[in-house]
């Protein structure tokens, strides 16, 4: 990859998990922030994530902990307006000044937005959130989707 990424994500279902196992998958360092006990929709996280825990289980405290730990933030979305966790942390980019993204399916060129995002910012701990997959079914694979031709992208640059 050309530019060297630290994956944050908080774990849950959808965008996060999808951002944790594209990490795994393609030997990209990850880390973050889940709530105290692990806790996702699905049931405790597993193990191989390797996120820390923090001290409850508050998810608006993992949320802000993953922004503040993270030089940027996407937030994706397969509608148009991001809603619950993912909006929160659009909110908490801002206050922290911190530069933040929000795509949805309706973008054109969502590789490219997120390698010029990266570029712009310069960004090494890229924190990647969105909407559960409950609330948005698909976005999991949407976000794999999306994931997989940025490192194309990246790759091209780097030859």
């Amino acid at each position: 990859m050309a530019l060297k990424l630290v994956i944050i994500s908080g774990g849950q279902t959808g965008a996060d998990r999808a951002a944790l196992d594209w990490a795994l998958k393609n030997d990209v360092p990850h880390g973050g922030w889940c709530p105290q006990g692990r806790l996702a929709l699905d049931g405790a996280l597993d193990a191989r994530y390797k996120l820390k825990e923090t001290p409850t289980d508050d998810e608006l405290e993992r949320t802000e902990w993953n922004v503040r730990d993270s030089e940027a933030s996407v937030v994706f979305s397969l509608g148009e307006k991001a809603s619950g966790m993912a909006q929160k942390t659009v909110t908490f980019a801002r206050k922290m000044k911190k530069p933040c993204l929000h795509l949805h399916r309706g973008v054109l060129g969502v590789s490219e937005k997120v390698v010029g995002f990266l570029e712009k910012h310069y960004v090494r701990r890229l924190n990647v959130v969105g909407s559960s997959e409950t609330k948005e079914p698909g976005l999991y694979d949407w976000v794999s989707e999306v994931l997989d031709k940025t490192k194309v992208v990246l790759d091209q640059q780097g030859d």
